[in-house]
């Protein structure tokens, strides 16, 4: 149907289509006063707030990404529409024990099933938890009674915060005892690890590995300097041993050998010798070979002579003996040095094996004393009283009723009832066709039109106001 068409039609049939109208906003404003009213009320919940009854007290949701935050908001809202919360809803305001409930659940189900379940069902029903892109939920909660639906509000809200509350401390205080058995466990093992650490102290006669290392280190390098040098006298008295042999040997004169030159008492013989040489010279050329003087102090120059050979030959044998020393104590310092090295080795053994015993220690401390603070921290948490949540808002009774919503409902008829009005008109004029227009004449027949008479408008006097127009068809 043309559009102007159906305006024709609601021209002419404004009446049935205000009938209409009138009947469903009617119709709708008495059903809307005549509807219970039902109250809606809101708590509003914090659920990112910072607890300070942990020893790990840092924001960790304002540090959550976007999407996280999304998850752990929509699994907020879960948790205070879960079932666990409805119950103690139910327990915390004592509903089932409530003669009115008691009738109300006779009257529906008639004893089938738990008055609890029931309850828990139909709170559900009624509940509403919607959030924003903030940290704060809107627990509302929908009934007849304007009070009860305050006091259902408030519960819902108080037992999200208690079943909080309840799921941080109950892993607590399990982990509290799970690490209480641990700990016991833990110790006994840091005791064992000490006192085999102590033990092989006092088998081995250690105090400090390193210090002892350390002492040996410096013994053995002294050790070894001791050794150097014994090498190079003896090196050193085998050689003038050597010369003073060959000397010995060939019969040469024992006088420049170093020994010899530092002996004082060979120095004292040899400058007697020298004195007695003089004299024996002055006593020659004096007196001749037999004088008995000359006889004498000749003799006593033989006996300085076989003096001075006889201490050469001590000093040579001083050499050959110091050599020989010399050889023994080198032979020695290289006996101690192996001695040093194997004690060297040996305490190297002892201390890897007491690294061994010292990180088995260290290793049991570190986790005696990780889980000593898990311990104490799972014991502290598990002792709070507070959770991570508040309630920001509680409910109040709310003055006005949630529905029904009258001029929202009339307002809804007032279109409803413009839509069967026109629906009824078009009907009618689909069933009932009329020739309202020329253009609807044209249309049906599809003949030619002479003219279209207008509307008659009777005058006041007939000569006076007579026009000839009107009598004769339009134009087309």
């Amino acid at each position: 149907m043309h559009f102007n068409l159906l305006l024709s039609g609601l021209r002419a049939r404004w009446r049935l289509f205000g009938v209409v109208l009138g009947i469903t906003v009617v119709t709708a404003a008495v059903v809307s006063l005549l509807l219970p009213k039902t109250y809606r009320a809101t708590a509003s919940i914090l659920v990112d707030h910072k607890s300070e009854q942990s020893l790990n007290s840092t924001a960790l949701h304002p540090l959550l990404q976007p999407h996280e935050r999304t998850h752990y908001m929509q699994t907020q809202m879960d948790i205070i529409g879960s079932e666990k919360v409805a119950r103690k809803v139910v327990s915390d305001l004592k509903l089932a024990s409530s003669p009115a409930v008691q009738k109300a659940y006779a009257d529906k189900l008639a004893g089938g099933g738990a008055i609890e379940d029931w309850l828990v069902e139909s709170l559900l029903q009624s509940l509403k938890v919607d959030t924003t892109q903030s940290s704060v939920v809107h627990v509302s909660y929908t009934s007849g009674d304007r009070v009860l639906t305050a006091q259902i509000a408030n519960a819902f809200a108080k037992a999200y915060v208690d079943t909080m509350l309840e799921l941080r401390v109950g892993p607590t205080r399990q982990a509290a005892a799970w690490f209480d058995e641990q700990l016991k466990s833990l110790r006994t093992n840091l005791e064992g690890a000490q006192g085999k650490l102590t033990e092989y102290h006092k088998k081995k006669g250690i105090v400090s590995a390193d210090e002892r290392l350390d002492v040996e280190n410096a013994r053995l390098a002294e050790l070894s300097v001791q050794a150097v040098k014994t090498q190079d006298q003896t090196f050193d008295l085998r050689a003038r041993e050597q010369q003073a042999r060959d000397k010995l040997n060939r019969g040469g004169s024992l006088e420049d050998l170093p020994e010899v030159l530092a002996s004082s008492h060979i120095q004292k013989l040899r400058a007697d010798l020298v004195q007695g040489e003089v004299k024996l010279q002055e006593l020659s050329s004096q007196y001749g070979r037999n004088y008995p003087q000359y006889q004498r102090v000749e003799a006593e120059n033989r006996i300085l002579r076989s003096k001075i050979y006889a201490e050469m030959k001590t000093v040579v044998a001083g050499v050959e003996s110091s050599a020989r020393q010399s050889a023994r104590r080198e032979s020695d310092l290289n006996n101690a040095i192996q001695v040093q090295r194997s004690r060297l080795l040996e305490l190297k053994v002892d201390r890897n094996e007491l690294m061994v015993l010292t990180r088995d220690v260290e290793s049991a401390q570190r986790a005696y004393d990780i889980a000593l603070q898990r311990a104490v921290t799972s014991q502290v948490e598990s002792r709070a009283s507070q959770p991570d949540v508040i309630v920001l808002d509680p409910a109040t009774p709310p003055i006005k009723p949630y529905r029904p919503r009258i001029t929202l409902n009339v307002a809804l008829a007032g279109v409803v009832g413009s839509m069967l009005g026109a629906g009824l008109v078009v009907l009618l004029e689909v069933l009932e066709r009329r020739v309202r227009r020329r253009e609807d004449l044209e249309n049906a027949l599809n003949t030619p039109l002479l003219g279209v008479l207008h509307s008659w408008h009777p005058p006041r006097h007939q000569l006076a106001a007579f026009d000839i127009s009107r009598a004769l068809p339009g134009p087309r």
